[in-house]
């Protein structure tokens, strides 16, 4: 063989060669910037599936890939604090959920930025549409707004004589805010009378909840960080005053919530593994369309119905994908 066909036929091979063992061979290892807004313990399900899908692509942490790490722990303050941290890290793509994405899209508008559980991407201004998101953001939508008419009607097929309906939200959270308005519209076109309440803090939840007692026959609590970190609380202020509550998260059933109807988020935390993955590989987040979920969750807890002296009909039970006993 010529030397210079030898030569070619390498070149060829080596644009072939995943870009993983190619950086690693340049001496740089991609870098991911993880940023969560709760903590380890309750995204941990979320992060193992989006870890388990980069191993699955060829991404083996401390090998061919770097993550760091940084959890807010309900504290929106500290989310400006990370995304900067990032920003000096000069790290390769930074994943990010909920609300938290708005300090890093505020950050930086040249590294890219996958997003999951953001309810409404285009209607709070983080991409241009869907299909087109453009800048430097992509990724995955929860869709839990679009999912307030399926949630009541599970919710009136448990509660009978549903009539009067509160609904408990971050009052700090505008795409939360959005939500609420979206639910109370909803139900009241199913005649329901509803009750907003609006918290800030731990410190709001109890005397919210305390003021619903005799007032309300249902919760519909509104997911998003200051929920999430604070989910038994809420559970356990609800079930003592005998309050059936609608969530919009399955981890929220295991803390002695009734009932949820959401999407799965541990799919979409594996499929931005595969949004990382294709970014890593070259591609420009402007080119990646923004995905909705494609499975969803009923999760009912018994134990809870029970106490609450509610029976749950056979056929919820014959579609939930969970049950706790």
């Amino acid at each position: 063989m010529r030397r210079r066909d030898f030569i070619t036929l390498v070149s060829g091979v080596a644009t072939t060669w995943p870009l993983a063992t190619r950086a690693q061979q340049a001496g740089k290892i991609p870098i991911i910037g993880f940023l969560g807004s709760s903590t380890p313990s309750t995204w941990g399900p979320w992060v193992t599936a989006f870890q388990r899908r980069l191993r699955e692509l060829g991404w083996i942490e401390g090998r061919t890939v770097t993550i760091e790490y940084r959890w807010a722990e309900g504290r929106s303050e500290r989310f400006a604090e990370f995304a900067a941290e990032f920003v000096r890290l000069k790290v390769d793509v930074i994943v990010v959920g909920s609300i938290a994405v708005l300090a890093a899209k505020q950050a930086t508008s040249a590294i890219p930025i996958v997003f999951t559980l953001v309810q409404d991407p285009v209607g709070s201004g983080l991409v241009a549409s869907l299909a087109h998101p453009g800048g430097n953001l992509t990724g995955l939508s929860n869709q839990s707004a679009d999912l307030a008419g399926k949630r009541l009607g599970l919710l009136r097929e448990i509660v009978l004589g549903l009539h009067r309906l509160a609904i408990m939200g971050n009052g700090d959270n505008p795409a939360v805010l959005l939500e609420m308005s979206d639910i109370q519209n909803v139900a009241r076109k199913l005649g329901l009378d509803t009750i907003r309440l609006e918290i800030r803090r731990a410190n709001d939840i109890a005397n919210a909840i305390e003021a619903l007692k005799g007032r309300a026959d249902a919760l519909y609590v509104v997911s998003d960080t200051l929920v999430n970190t604070n989910q038994a609380q809420i559970n356990t202020f609800a079930l003592a005053a005998r309050l059936p509550t609608m969530h919009g998260n399955r981890e929220y059933i295991q803390t002695g919530g009734l009932i949820s109807y959401a999407a799965n988020y541990s799919d979409l935390f594996r499929r931005a593994g595969d949004y990382v993955d294709k970014i890593l590989r070259g591609a420009k987040a402007s080119d990646l369309p923004v995905e909705q979920p494609t499975k969803f969750e009923l999760v009912l807890n018994l134990k809870t119905a029970k106490t609450l002296g509610l029976k749950v009909p056979d056929k919820l039970l014959a579609i939930a994908d969970e049950v706790i006993e």
